[in-house]
């Protein structure tokens, strides 16, 4: 008897934040009020609505006896998470993945010959390897300039300051940073040039170079340093604090032994940290995988330097090729999974989950 009304009022209150949040985005969405008052008002319903629901669903399953309310409790806190989650990364990759298999206009089956356009489009030979590029080069240059300057940093007097100035890249965001380094490789035909590399080419007696767009392919190189500048400093900061956690025993008495400081490096700092090696050159490949920002603010994908994210924005965007366009997407999100999947599984080791 009391599962049956403890059930009828889980039922109850269920529905009812339903009705009642449901009730009140429809409102918001078709309300005529002034953008700053919706804002203040939508950012309050945010706060007390969230309230409101955990309150009303955890006094709902406080009604259930003691065995069933420690079962149920925890799928109450993530429950409201995981529904968002489904809402607004689930459905749409399923409803990207049913519009890959159609045309431009979203209307005829077409199969996989969207699947397969992609390995005959020479744009997207040429994105798929400019991303590997970005993958390799990006990944391998930032773990290693982190790690090394992690280590020297730490035998430094100065580490505090040395390492704030090379972690400040990551307080801006990549369209930042492709704003600010657009005017270091900034070209203009003629003597007098404002961009800084080519006056610093030009001042010791060089010539000065479009360095994004007519240095083909190597323009890609030049991008690719942006992201350098920017993930060395997530890179050292992570490292400095895997390096920290080396017991001091273990060093010492590798000294001791005689060892010297490469090979204590290699022999013992390096096995100690793997698994923080892994996870960060897993999380530089998310990013280099996913890259579009820099790209489309330094060259727009054009001159050789276009990647997968680029090309899908043109072709969903700007040419309205809804099927291709979806396509791109879901190639971008199977190139991602493995990755994901590695950390998850490292996490687990570690205890993470």
């Amino acid at each position: 008897m009391v599962s049956v009304r403890a059930g009828l009022i889980s039922a109850v209150v269920l529905v009812a934040n339903v009705v009642v949040h449901g009730s009140i985005f429809m409102f918001f969405r078709d309300s005529a009020l002034s953008p700053l008052l919706t804002a203040v008002l939508a950012v309050l319903w945010g706060v007390l609505g969230v309230y409101s629901l955990y309150y009303t669903l955890t006094w709902a399953v406080e009604q259930y006896p003691e065995h069933v309310r420690k079962r149920v409790l925890p799928y109450v806190f993530i429950g409201p998470a995981v529904v968002l989650l489904g809402w607004l990364l689930v459905l749409p990759a399923v409803r990207t993945l049913y519009l890959s298999f159609f045309n431009a206009s979203s209307e005829t089956f077409v199969g996989l010959a969207n699947y397969a356009a992609i390995f005959t489009d020479r744009l997207m030979a040429t994105a798929l390897r400019n991303n590997l590029l970005w993958v390799f080069v990006g990944t391998l240059a930032c773990v290693a300039l982190g790690l090394l300057i992690a280590i020297l940093a730490d035998r430094s007097s100065y580490e505090k300051v040395a390492k704030s100035i090379i972690f400040m890249p990551m307080a801006i965001s990549f369209v930042a940073a492709g704003v600010i380094w657009k005017f270091v490789y900034y070209y203009q035909p003629g003597e007098r040039q404002i961009g800084l590399l080519n006056a610093i080419v030009t001042a010791l007696g060089g010539e000065a170079q479009a360095w994004t767009s007519m240095i083909q392919p190597w323009n890609n190189f030049f991008l690719i340093l942006i992201l350098i500048w920017m993930q060395t400093g997530f890179a050292m900061v992570i490292f400095s604090a895997a390096i920290k956690g080396v017991p001091e025993d273990i060093l010492e008495a590798a000294r001791v032994d005689g060892a010297g400081e490469v090979s204590i490096f290699f022999r013992i700092m390096i096995p100690y940290i793997q698994t923080t090696i892994l996870t960060v050159t897993t999380t530089i490949i998310v990013f280099t995988l996913k890259i579009f920002d820099v790209v489309m603010v330094m060259t727009g994908g054009q001159y050789g330097t276009e990647v997968v994210a680029t090309q899908f924005y043109r072709q969903f965007f700007m040419y309205r090729n809804f099927g291709y366009g979806s396509t791109l997407a879901i190639v971008l999100l199977i190139a991602v999974l493995p990755v994901i999947l590695i950390n998850v599984r490292q996490f687990r080791k570690q205890g993470g989950f």
